[in-house]
């Protein structure tokens, strides 16, 4: 498989990177991220209704604009760039996709319109507190009660919980381990037996939480029993996602240390003139680009149902992950004693990618599933 972007996806692209470089400046990020919810309802609004993003990889079917998934990697790293505040990552990418992964053809007729709108605010929810992301660690307990089922069980690490309005929660019957007896489940925040508690984290941009079920009704999703193989390839799609918005973060970190080391002076001379910054710059710009290479290919790979995703999902998370947080690294230090500052931009940034590199799994993780995925290849291909 060749890569490239066409002309319409790098129009596309321009098109978001002016919306997105008015409508997400540092300034109304740092506003966004001190609310309780850490998004602005005004902006997630104009944004659907001026672009339609939420929509971006919905089939037009179930009311999206029906793109495919490169061009929602497109929408992810220039917010990546922007670090825009909002719930397009739980809703547009974790929830839309474990529906259309799992649920019925009726279902994502009524459960996907709301999603791609932007009216509805989906999570999926799905890990434990053994902090294990994969679906088999699941011990939150699914009971049939009458037509629908009572969950019983905390998640932790959901992102934007304590904002959603709906829950995509996976659960299993009673009795059963691994990937067996799973389930996903449609669960309203404001149900009865629902506990919502924000979570404090390292990065305000993203906001986590804790949901606790105490025999709150829902709603099954798809076939009983049978989510496990499901939320699996959404949490690969998901990793591609991640990768995608962390090269945008990166990219954006690594021009403006470019940019401030040919500003700051020292013994007459720009500092971007001095061989040692020259070595890190190159070092920088080989990391990013060797990133985005990784996370473009996944997102190609995604969009043609490539036999290779779950080995390239994990190879772009890792590789995003390393160059992201390394890249934020050398940029506060070329900033010098400024780039410690609260006051300098760009902290945001290196918190996003430390948050980042650890949700949905860290390098070491993803390349282990990667040589895993590779091996299972190979002895499938003997």
């Amino acid at each position: 498989m060749q890569f490239t972007f066409t002309h319409e996806q790098e129009e596309f692209r321009m098109v978001l990177r002016r919306y997105f470089a008015e409508a997400s400046p540092p300034a109304k990020v740092r506003r966004a991220m001190e609310t309780e919810a850490g998004w602005d309802a005004a902006s997630w609004r104009a944004m659907n209704e001026q672009l339609g993003l939420c929509g971006v990889a919905v089939p037009e079917a179930y009311g999206g604009q029906g793109f495919g998934f490169v061009e929602l990697g497109i929408v992810l790293e220039e917010m990546g760039r922007a670090l825009f505040c909002a719930p397009y990552f739980a809703s547009a990418v974790l929830a839309a996709n474990a529906i259309l992964n799992t649920a019925t053809e009726t279902q994502k007729k009524v459960l996907l319109p709301g999603i791609a709108s932007g009216e509805t605010i989906a999570t999926l929810v799905w890990v434990e507190s053994g902090g294990d992301w994969s679906p088999s660690a699941t011990d939150t307990i699914a009971a049939p009660s009458g037509p629908r089922f009572t969950l019983s069980g905390t998640k932790h690490f959901v992102l934007d919980g304590a904002s959603a309005d709906t829950f995509l929660v996976l659960a299993r019957a009673k009795g059963t381990k691994g990937d067996t007896g799973l389930s996903l489940f449609l669960v309203r925040s404001n149900a009865q037996g629902v506990t919502r508690q924000p979570v404090k984290t390292l990065d305000p941009t993203r906001k986590l939480a804790r949901i606790h079920f105490e025999n709150a009704q829902a709603d099954l999703i798809g076939e009983e029993g049978a989510a496990a193989a499901a939320t699996v390839k959404t949490l690969q799609q998901a990793a591609i996602a991640l990768a995608n918005e962390m090269v945008g973060g990166a990219e954006r970190l690594r021009e403006s240390a470019l940019e401030f080391a040919k500003m700051r002076v020292q013994f007459g001379r720009p500092i971007a003139l001095f061989q040692s910054m020259k070595h890190k710059q190159a070092e920088m710009l080989l990391d990013v680009e060797l990133a985005k290479s990784a996370a473009y290919y996944a997102a190609a790979a995604a969009a043609e149902g490539d036999p290779d995703l779950p080995a390239l999902a994990s190879l772009a998370k890792a590789s995003a992950s390393e160059a992201y947080l390394q890249t934020a690294i050398h940029t506060i230090q070329i900033h010098g004693g400024i780039g410690f500052t609260w006051d300098n931009d760009t902290h945001l940034w290196f918190k996003r990618a430390k948050s980042s590199e650890a949700f949905l799994g860290d390098a070491s993780l993803h390349r282990e599933q990667m040589m895993r995925a590779w091996d299972d290849e190979k002895r499938e291909r003997a």
